[in-house]
């Protein structure tokens, strides 16, 4: 029996059921719940950008063999000054990728491209996450396996036969910062309640290593709700991602019957967690002008600061959502990542009582 292509199956079987939900082809959903997905990225993902970055050394790895979650880790290649002497250990940013919870990947083209130059700028270890997808693997799968990657770190900083020496040479597990790109901050905005709250049994489990995590960025973090806000309503139908693609991305990531206000989509939905008795760290958020999810974002940090938590609104006037993904060469994105840079130098310090430790 002749090979047939994953493409051709998808052909083949969509038109025995009728598709219920289709995302550019990629992922389509059959009436009778089949899902099918497409071996090829999706067509807005271009497979190169220009230039390189030679300064940077990555490599993949397997945290979670189990679920066959895969990390690619990116370090500065050091300086042949720092070679000769003492290598100084560099922050380490924990990133989850977007994709509205459905699509996505650490070994994507754009978010590839966009770790490299964050490492490099920022000079920083990037440690970009893959992690379960639905509608395979509904919410809350995907933080728990944010969680689970934590878990993983903590395994490394503690050294043993286990631990990879290639990151740990590079890592100062001191200064750890979970980051993420739209589906990817909502990933981290959960982390950070779990954490903060105690709550959840990663929280509860003891630390083998001296993992401290000294805040939180969110690029653009994926909010919903079930009332539109204005920047929703008023989203043009050419805009990326656009309102109906948003709802799409809720319908298929939500737990069945669910709706955008339930906890894991909307942080003050009615059955949310009081976020007023959460210990939250520093808190970069991280807006686009353009984004339909703008005014969502902006509400978010708005609210903690009046709960007097330590949040920072950086807003990119005029840009929409994702650019930094779209052009990750571009002036605007070198803006965005010293903005991070900044952000981490600022909490990342020792403080005088741990350095007197």
């Amino acid at each position: 029996m002749p090979a047939v292509s994953a493409a051709a199956c998808c052909t083949a079987a969509a038109t025995a059921n009728e598709v219920a939900e289709d995302l550019f082809g990629f992922l389509r959903v059959l009436s009778d719940g089949t899902v099918l997905r497409s071996p090829a990225g999706p067509v807005f993902c271009p497979t190169t950008f220009p230039g390189s970055h030679p300064s940077v050394e990555w490599k993949e790895a397997v945290y979670d063999k189990a679920k066959n979650l895969h990390v690619r880790m990116y370090k500065p290649t050091p300086t042949p000054t720092a070679s000769a002497g003492k290598k100084k250990k560099l922050p380490v940013l924990v990133h989850f990728h977007g994709g509205g919870f459905c699509l996505g990947s650490c070994t994507w083209a754009n978010v590839h491209e966009f770790c490299l130059r964050l490492a490099a700028d920022a000079g920083a270890v990037v440690l970009s996450a893959g992690y379960r997808l639905a509608p395979e693997h509904r919410l809350p799968a995907a933080f728990d396996d944010g969680a689970g990657f934590m878990r993983w770190l903590r395994d490394q900083s503690a050294g043993g036969a286990a631990s990879d020496g290639w990151l740990a040479e590079a890592a100062d597990f001191g200064r750890v910062f979970v980051t993420g790109d739209s589906a990817g901050g909502t990933i981290a905005h959960h982390l950070a309640v779990r954490a903060g709250s105690g709550s959840g049994s990663a929280a509860a489990e003891p630390e083998p290593g001296p993992v401290t995590v000294r805040g939180y960025v969110l690029f653009m973090p994926f909010f919903g709700g079930v009332r539109r806000t204005v920047s929703e309503a008023e989203c043009p139908e050419e805009a990326f991602p656009n309102l109906d693609l948003v709802d799409r991305f809720w319908r298929l990531s939500l737990p069945t019957g669910a709706t955008r206000d339930h906890p894991v989509a909307n942080p003050f939905g009615p059955d949310s967690p009081d976020l007023g008795s959460v210990d939250f760290p520093p808190v970069l958020v991280v807006v686009g002008g353009l984004d339909l999810i703008r005014d969502r974002t902006v509400d978010y940090a708005e609210r903690l600061v009046a709960m007097g938590k330590p949040v920072e609104l950086a807003e990119f006037a005029g840009k929409p959502h994702g650019f930094y993904l779209h052009e990750p060469a571009s002036e605007a994105t070198g803006e965005l990542i010293q903005t991070v840079a900044r952000f981490v130098d600022g909490c990342g310090a020792i403080t005088a009582s741990e350095a007197a430790a």
